[in-house]
């Protein structure tokens, strides 16, 4: 295809699968826009950046500017929750290729009555779009341009700043090159940051053997408040099956009593959009989730697209279901792990349209009831586009609605699932211990394009999981968790209390708790305090003062010649808020090391006093030198310090 213009726009960041799929912001997040912007010869080209919201009709501009080797930047500011779009423009600006030439020619002593005529027919061109004060002066140039009288001082306004900036400002653009449209999706900032505490509410009673209700919840949201954190998390709350009932410790035959897996879903009381009878009502649950907000708490509800044998779903729709030749449904599988108690979803279904919907509307159900935020079990068993459908759909009307991927597998899996929307997902730092694997892993999730895209979830452990490395640890090494999942990442979580509990007793072998939550009643002292239920409180009101935790992908590793000490920057957007941490990863030992500041960064000459106030102890030290000592102890294995310049 023929193409007359002169620029060429190509390697533009951030973009992802060629514009494709959508990069992902919060309100108030600048964009940052890099792109090549190229023209032959030697002419003066210009860029710039326009973007818009999807209310907006026009487009804004920011001019680029230019850095290196044909490398243009620029930034726009998501002021608005919805997509935007971006696009880069390109073309040759003539009038400032004339004076930049007519510069040239002036510094080499050459007569320019030529070029000032031409420069009189690039100036009359602008009368018309600049105001009243520019179009008199432009009047007065155009006037001694074309008078050999004034020649002396029209060579110096021709080369004036100000003339720079009204050609600048009011550029005559021929034959642009248009870059295609990329866009941005934009959340509200608990997108960004956000801090889960999960419990199941039937383990809540203050009774042991007593089944939990919603009122008995309510006893507990003060605690959770006051800990710091902003999201409950509650495992399924639906009618449990009773046909293939799974017992205590995953047996797949349940005694009276059992209470079964809340992931086993539907009964004869009811499916995906009623609640579990002995929880309570669903007017008890709207007054448990209007309590919890009044306290700044968001309830999270399981999304978990599964059925147990007897659920409603299974008779009324068998064709959501592959039905083998003797008449059976096979169970759900992930090897070794077998849920007898849960029927996949059929999702290659002749009747999907209806089944997509049914899901769909699920989710409005939820929504109607107070719900904005979903954690989403086992995303990666359905169909991807499935998921990019029902989030799509959701966010055209009810944008604050939040997604968290439950997706421990393959990380291209991971990462496609957040291409389709998720908002959040979960991550892999469960089982990255050493200094080396948490580096890198850091480093991939905040250095590469999955900045634009993925968002972090930090889960020290899980119902499903308790990762070797707590099981028998001491005290310190709890701290020590949390500390890294609070201060590394902005999205965080833990299920309680058998975390501050450190409650760790596994099955032997594997990363599963013995007697778990999952398939009985617990009973809790709820509020039992040890020096880890502390150290979290202040750790999650240190992170809601501090914007540098409120993001994850600011941050810079340092060396502290130490393999046992991991030390790291962070700073937020406009660098009005930094923080240093340093964790040590023995949870027996004293561990020493030297600490290298960040001088550059911190815009602090060498020699010079940087302030760093520990927001644990409220130690302040003043540094001097770029590489300072610090020692932790197993007893208190971390410094968070805030940095005063």
């Amino acid at each position: 295809m023929q193409n007359q213009s002169r620029i060429v726009i190509e390697n533009i960041a951030p973009q992802l699968n060629e514009g494709t799929v959508y990069i992902k912001r919060v309100v108030d997040e600048i964009v940052n826009v890099t792109a090549d912007v190229l023209v032959d010869g030697h002419d003066v080209l210009q860029a710039n950046l326009l973007f818009k919201h999807e209310s907006e009709k026009k487009w804004s501009e920011h001019r680029m500017d230019a850095t290196s080797n044909d490398q243009y930047v620029a930034n726009f500011i998501t002021t608005k929750q919805g997509f935007y779009s971006y696009k880069i423009e390109g073309w040759v600006d003539y009038a400032l290729n004339w004076q930049h030439g007519i510069e040239r020619k002036i510094d080499d002593y050459q007569h320019v009555n030529s070029e000032l005529l031409e420069g009189a027919e690039l100036l009359f061109a602008l009368l018309d779009d600049v105001n009243a004060d520019d179009k008199e002066y432009l009047l007065r140039l155009i006037f001694i341009f074309k008078n050999t009288e004034t020649y002396a001082e029209a060579i110096k306004e021709a080369i004036s700043k100000r003339l720079t900036v009204i050609l600048k400002n009011n550029p005559k653009k021929t034959l642009t090159q248009t870059s295609p449209e990329y866009k941005v999706y934009v959340d509200r900032l608990k997108a960004r940051f956000s801090t889960w505490y999960e419990f199941f509410p039937r383990s809540a009673s203050e009774h042991e053997g007593k089944h939990g209700t919603f009122n008995d919840c309510h006893r507990l949201l003060p605690r959770v408040a006051q800990m710091g954190f902003d999201t409950l998390y509650f495992p399924p709350i639906h009618p449990i099956g009773e046909v293939n009932r799974k017992g205590k410790n995953n047996t797949t035959v349940a005694q009276d009593g059992d209470v079964g897996s809340t992931w086993g879903i539907g009964s004869k009381y009811g499916g995906h959009k009623d609640i579990h009878p002995e929880l309570g009502s669903l007017e008890d649950f709207k007054h448990l989730v209007a309590k919890a907000k009044e306290l700044g708490i968001e309830v999270a509800m399981d999304y978990a697209l599964q059925a147990a044998p007897d659920h409603p779903w299974v008779t009324e729709h068998p064709d959501w279901f592959k039905w083998r030749p003797d008449g059976t449904v096979q169970y759900a599988e992930n090897p070794p792990k077998k849920y007898q108690d849960i029927l996949p979803i059929y999702w290659e279904s002749k009747d999907y349209k209806n089944l997509w919907q049914e899901c769909l509307d699920t989710l409005f159900y939820w929504i109607d009831c107070g719900i904005n935020v979903f954690r989403v079990d086992n995303p990666h068993t359905k169909p991807y586009y499935f998921w990019g459908w029902i989030i799509t759909e959701v966010k055209k009307k009810h944008p604050d609605v939040l997604f968290l991927a439950e997706a421990f597998t393959r990380p291209k899996i991971m990462h496609q699932l957040a291409k389709q929307g998720y908002t959040q997902s979960y991550t892999y730092f469960t089982w990255r211990d050493s200094k080396h694997e948490l580096i890198e892993y850091m480093n991939e999730l905040t250095q590469t394009d999955q900045k634009e895209y993925m968002r972090p979830n930090f889960w020290p452990n899980t119902p499903d999981i308790n990762p070797y490395h707590l099981q028998g640890a001491p005290e310190s090494k709890y701290l020590q968790r949390y500390a890294l999942a609070a201060t590394l990442c902005s999205n965080i979580g833990i299920y309680g209390p058998v975390f501050e509990q450190m409650i760790d007793v596994p099955i032997a072998g594997k990363e599963e708790y013995h007697m778990s939550e999952k398939f009985q009643l617990c009973h809790y002292d709820w509020f039992k305090e040890n020096k880890v239920t502390t150290l979290i409180t202040k750790i999650n009101h240190i992170r809601k003062e501090n914007e540098s935790y409120q993001q994850t992908n600011n941050i810079k590793f340092l060396e502290t010649g130490n393999d046992q000490l991991i030390a790291f920057y962070k700073w937020n957007q406009d660098k009005t808020n930094e923080t240093l941490t340093v964790i040590s990863l023995d949870a027996y030992n004293a561990q020493t090391g030297s600490v290298q500041l960040p001088l550059n960064d911190l815009g602090v000459p060498y020699g010079h006093k940087v302030e760093v106030v520990d927001l644990v102890t409220r130690n302040t030290y003043n540094w001097y030198n770029e590489r300072n000592y610090v020692q932790l102890h197993a007893t208190l294995p971390f410094h968070i310090f805030k940095i005063n310049k």
